[in-house]
């Protein structure tokens, strides 16, 4: 009789690295495709993206990382919106600035400030940094860390490690895929995420008071479709 003769298998440390690295990868991709998610219910509901409905939503994300404790700039990260975005809903729309006093005020009754401990959501902002192009040291100083912090995190953690990486390859695949649909141009500003020559376009609803003009909250623009 022959017995069954198990193969080589990879050691430990190697297994360990390459399950690592695909959780990493997994993590980083289900970041990345949030707004498309957003996206495809809105279509699911048959109506044209809109300004109201994508300015709410990143409002939401703004209110759930205050209310984890994050900074300010932290807080913009989050939204996917420029730090001063974030300060001109604050001075325009007074709902939005109550509630996230209000968001500040619960981190701050559960003992969650951006000087404790390390957190998922601070980490969730160093990925959305790094995966928007930010350098690693940067992207870190967003969410809260200091440098000499975030370095021992890395060491000291593997995962964190993992994750980051993954994060930089996204962004580099997502470059080079960016390239090619162009054809290796260098991108004009109207044609992000657009191939050249493929100039598709969706409507979008200009119905969102603090980014349309007065009168013109029924406008319907068309602007490049993302792929």
């Amino acid at each position: 009789m022959y017995e069954h003769m198990a193969g080589p298998s990879a050691p430990a440390g190697m297994r360990g690295s390459a399950e690592r690295a695909e959780s990493a990868a997994r993590v980083v991709a289900w970041l990345a495709a949030r707004d498309e998610a957003e996206q495809a219910l809105r279509e699911a509901l048959g109506r044209p993206p809109s300004q109201r409905d994508d300015t709410v939503a990143r409002m939401a994300e703004a209110l759930r990382a205050a209310a984890q404790g994050l900074g300010e700039p932290a807080i913009a990260v989050a939204a996917g919106v420029p730090e001063r975005m974030l300060r001109g809903w604050l001075e325009q729309d007074q709902a939005f600035a109550a509630a996230l006093r209000a968001a500040r005020a619960l981190a701050d009754g559960h003992g969650l400030t951006a000087d404790g401990g390390a957190t998922p959501a601070m980490l969730r902002v160093v990925l959305d940094a790094v995966g928007r192009g930010a350098a690693w040291p940067v992207a870190g100083r967003l969410a809260g860390f200091s440098v000499r912090r975030f370095n021992r995190l890395r060491r000291t953690t593997s995962g964190v490690e993992a994750l980051l990486e993954a994060a930089q390859r996204m962004r580099s695949r997502t470059a080079r895929e960016a390239r090619t649909a162009r054809g290796g141009r260098v991108a004009h500003p109207a044609e992000s995420k657009t191939a050249a020559g493929d100039r598709r376009y969706r409507l979008v609803q200009l119905d969102d008071p603090l980014l349309s003009p007065p009168g013109n909250t029924r406008i319907r623009l068309g602007l490049p479709k993302s792929n």
